[in-house]
């Protein structure tokens, strides 16, 4: 067999360290694409630092790219971007660990309230007034005020005024992955619902939201006065009905190579067999990094314009990745995944191979990953 590389001919090179490269540009056109979608207005959404890509650095090139707020979990995360200096409109509406009143009104952070329970605490905290979105279930029973509460949730944000002010009414689509309108019509209509009772009430006027990434893209009826884009920022359509742009580039270095015969076991239990002498290359990075450990065949990294398999399982800091005839030098780069398509594996593949959701690649990268803006 023919090495293209050997140990006579490599120096010994120092190891460039795994690096996660957010591409603020195609954050930017990714804003671009869905403005084209709708006449409403844009909420970047920044949860999960980001969706993995930097919860700051998202932000700001999509704010620089039109977009009209920003979304975020909890308040914290709030003051994190207005710490950065972000002045733009931002909702926080998961609140996982309960809602600081203060720091809301205090950093302009308007707060997403979907229950009875919430509400009453928000007005027993709140000293100065709080902008709130009172959120109706639409369909998830995962979070927001069923219709039937919807009387008694009004009652109590009256009752509330100078502690709470009502500027927002949202829900969320169950469906709109299935780029189906027929799939949204009912959460469009309950939520028409809860805000012409918002508006009897005496509130007003209201910023209605509804649409994520997918219902922004697929379907104008979900659009509101309001559409929320997270995964879409990053290059994650979940309908897959929009081609975007890969928002971010994963490298690892080849920390060792070795030329190994026929029959050689791979890994822990001996999961790959080599069937004709070849070259093994190690990648620092493994499931502690992000990799998932469960992965298709076909799984494979880019080194040096050719996609290599990855073989034998993934370990906690390393995969193992077959390049055949040629030997990588210690500290050649591999591209776990990227925007340029053709050799390099995109995140969607790596769902795919995973068994997974593009989601779930982007936002699972490790802390040992460096990250890096181009």
């Amino acid at each position: 067999m023919t090495t293209l590389l050997t140990p006579e001919r490599v120096t010994l090179s120092r190891l460039h360290a795994p690096t996660l490269q957010t591409i603020p540009d195609a954050v930017a056109e990714n804003l671009r694409r869905v403005r084209a979608a709708t006449t409403a207005r844009i909420m970047a959404v920044v949860k999960a630092d980001g969706y993995g890509h930097g919860a700051v650095t998202v932000a700001r090139a999509a704010v620089d790219a039109g977009a009209d707020w920003l979304g975020v979990t909890d308040v914290a995360e709030a003051v994190a971007l207005r710490d950065a200096g972000l002045t733009v409109p931002i909702l926080s509406w998961l609140n996982p660990s309960g809602v600081d009143a203060a720091a809301a009104a205090e950093h302009r952070v308007d707060i997403a309230v979907g229950s009875i329970e919430e509400l009453r605490q928000l007005i027993a905290d709140a000293a100065d007034p709080v902008r709130v979105h009172l959120q109706l279930d639409t369909g998830m029973a995962r979070g927001g005020s069923p219709l039937e509460e919807w009387p008694e949730l009004l009652r109590l944000a009256r009752t509330g005024r100078g502690r709470v002010e009502v500027v927002g009414v949202m829900g969320h689509l169950p469906r709109a992955d299935e780029a189906d309108p027929a799939a949204n019509a009912a959460a469009v209509l309950r939520l028409r619902q809860g805000r012409d009772a918002v508006l009897r009430a005496g509130f007003g006027p209201v910023l209605v939201h509804l649409a994520a990434t997918s219902g922004a893209l697929t379907d104008p009826a979900t659009h509101f006065d309001l559409v929320r884009v997270g995964a879409g920022l990053v290059g994650v359509d979940p309908s897959e009905t929009t081609v975007l742009a890969g928002a971010s580039r994963w490298t690892a270095p080849v920390v060792h190579s070795a030329l190994v015969p026929a029959g050689t076991a791979v890994g822990y239990g001996g999961a790959h067999t080599t069937d004709r002498e070849t070259h093994l290359s190690v990648v620092g990075v493994g499931y502690a990094d992000g990799i998932p450990r469960e992965l298709a065949a076909g799984a494979g990294v880019e080194i040096a314009g050719t996609r290599h398999p990855i073989v034998g399982r993934v370990s906690m800091d390393q995969i193992v990745v077959d390049t055949g005839a040629v030997l990588f030098p210690r500290g050649a780069v591999a591209t776990v995944f990227g925007p340029e398509g053709g050799a390099v594996p995109s995140v969607q593949e790596w769902a795919r191979w995973a068994g997974s959701i593009p989601h779930t690649i982007v936002t699972g990268i490790g802390a040992r990953v460096q990250r890096s803006v181009a």
